[in-house]
């Protein structure tokens, strides 16, 4: 059957940032595609709330609380997962922050501190990931990127380039392990209904612009993710490597 295409049964898929937000519902879609899941955020109490609410669905959810900027942390974790014989099948490098400030008042650390998060992060659970899964010859990665991965916009200087950067991280990772049987690809979501959105959701005219530029006239919902996620994901995307999919309501199509 078709279904079986998209089938996560058997597998187990570890989400950075994923006791809230987009990482949240990305999850919990994995999960009921029958994915093991291993959430992963910096807060422990955050997460065993979000691991328990997934389990009361009747989802398999584990935690690992770990900093996906600190090597150290991440190799740590790698190890763990190793020695408790937990093997990575999915990885989504959805951890992320956004800081908005004009670039000529922008602090280096601040700039460094974006890149790190939502940039360096996706390379070093990446890399880790990888070696893991080339042994076994299969394995997704599905990172996270943005409009910003294609567009600029004022005042988030950091954002948009960490996420470019994630674009051409993704597609890197397809030229390097495409031919061990691993499928690298990215997200890229529009405008969404998030916490990191909120003051945006508030403001009248940027919930204005974002109605008016947007083809659908609204705000995306996290769970709009699932689908894409799902399916590069899954054995339905085993041909499409490198590749950036845009879930956007049709922004980044029109003038």
């Amino acid at each position: 059957m078709s279904t079986e295409l998209f089938s996560l049964a058997g597998r187990t898929a570890l989400v950075t940032g994923s006791s809230r937000g987009l990482g949240r519902a990305i999850a919990e879609g994995l999960g009921r595609a029958g994915a093991r899941l291993v959430l992963n955020g910096v807060n422990p109490e955050r997460l065993e709330a979000a691991a328990a609410e997934l389990r009361g669905e009747g989802l398999d959810v584990l935690t690992a609380a770990f900093d996906v900027t600190d090597e150290a942390a991440v190799l740590a974790a790698f190890a763990g997962f190793d020695a408790e014989g937990l093997e990575i099948d999915i990885l989504v490098n959805n951890a992320g922050i956004q800081f908005r400030k004009p670039m000529l008042e922008l602090e280096t650390a601040d700039w460094r501190r974006v890149i790190d998060t939502n940039l360096t992060s996706a390379f070093l659970l990446g890399r880790e990931a990888a070696r893991r899964m080339a042994t076994r010859g299969r394995g997704k990665l599905v990172n996270i990127g943005s409009l910003t991965s294609e567009l600029a916009r004022a005042t988030v200087a950091p954002y948009t380039v960490a996420k470019g950067g994630v674009k051409m991280l993704t597609r890197a990772m397809a030229a390097e392990w495409g031919e061990k049987g691993l499928q690298a690809n990215a997200i890229g979501p529009g405008y969404m209904l998030t916490d990191m959105n909120e003051a945006l959701v508030a403001d009248p005219a940027f919930d204005g612009w974002v109605k008016g530029r947007t083809p659908a006239r609204r705000w995306g919902r996290p769970e709009e993710l699932v689908g894409a996620a799902v399916f590069l994901s899954s054995a339905a995307s085993d041909y499409v490597n490198g590749q950036i999919l845009y879930v956007d309501g049709g922004m980044s199509v029109v003038l």
